[in-house]
């Protein structure tokens, strides 16, 4: 009595479409969660390159001052780019004292997410910036 069933082999049918499937959906959710988490780190790198560019006394020393901080900044918060570059509009030393002036920065990452190979149509890497502002201090000498 060996009976005819149509269903028969239908479950392993519908596990070799809904786990890919699955799995591109989880997948999707991680490189969502990192390049949001790589913007409000970098984010967080660009206030603190401007912080550390608006304190120093020369253009100069804004510039060392911010990319230093700026890159320390993203070493603490964990993010690993494939390439960061730190840049400081230091204008705003030359105006005369007394003006308000502002000094910005702004920091570009290269985020990797090339490791997440489930998704056939993600980019290797993803580009990141952010630019920040603050304020120089009215009546500082510079």
């Amino acid at each position: 009595m060996n009976r005819f069933h149509p269903e028969r082999g239908s479950a392993v049918v519908e596990t070799v479409i809904i786990v890919p499937a699955i799995m591109m959906f989880i997948a999707l959710i991680i490189a969502a969660g990192r390049v949001q988490m790589a913007h409000q780190s970098v984010d967080a790198a660009a206030a603190e390159a401007a912080r550390a560019a608006s304190i120093a006394r020369t253009p100069t020393e804004a510039q060392t001052r911010a990319t230093a901080s700026g890159q320390q900044a993203l070493d603490n918060q964990g993010l690993r780019c494939a390439s960061t570059h730190v840049s400081v509009d230091t204008a705003g030393f030359a105006v005369p004292v007394g003006t308000p002036a502002t000094v910005s920065a702004t920091v570009v990452c290269q985020v990797w997410l090339a490791d997440l190979t489930p998704i056939p149509a993600m980019p290797g890497q993803v580009t990141i910036e952010a630019t920040m502002q603050s304020p120089l201090d009215t009546y500082r000498g510079r």
